[in-house]
């Protein structure tokens, strides 16, 4: 969509500014992301397909809204986003059990506060780590927010109505 297109949706310049500033952060991570779990070998299993899985997607997303302009990719990217975020819980599971695993099978007198403190500061799997696709996911849903695609519509329909 043009900037002019956009200005007509009451985009002031700064919106358009930060809402195109989110758009290249959201880009940039998710190429960074998919390059370092793709180097470090994240696809052993179903589940570390999952977050690869969605970065591919969230590409295809990002490139139809791209290309066509309108509510249904907003609505499109806000679903992949919010898949993000459930990603990203999930995985700080499985990575929290791999964590625990690893570190019972060092050390099996671990148990309460110490196990969990060493779990979640454990760098085979790293616990934390997920949370990017969180991030991501808030990145994405962040950009989305009032989008004027979404409105657009609202006002043709309007108008085609006669109201």
């Amino acid at each position: 969509m043009a900037y002019e297109t956009i200005k007509e949706f009451g985009q002031p310049g700064t919106i358009l500014t930060v809402r195109s500033m989110l758009l290249a952060i959201l880009l940039i991570g998710l190429t960074g992301t998919g390059a370092e779990l793709l180097l470090l070998n994240h696809v052993e299993s179903l589940w570390q397909w999952v977050p690869v899985l969605l970065i591919l997607l969230s590409f295809v997303v990002l490139g139809w809204h791209g290309v066509k302009r309108g509510p249904v990719g907003i609505r499109a990217i806000q679903c992949t986003m919010i898949a993000f975020i459930a990603a990203g819980f999930t995985g700080f599971y499985f990575h929290y059990q791999g964590s625990v695993e690893f570190k019972l099978e060092s050390n099996p007198s671990l148990s309460g506060w110490t196990l969990f403190w060493e779990a979640v500061r454990s760098k085979a799997p790293p616990a934390l780590a997920p949370g990017v696709m969180i991030e991501l996911g808030l990145i994405g849903l962040a950009y989305t927010y009032r989008h004027p695609a979404l409105f657009a519509s609202a006002r043709t329909e309007s108008k085609d109505k006669g109201e």
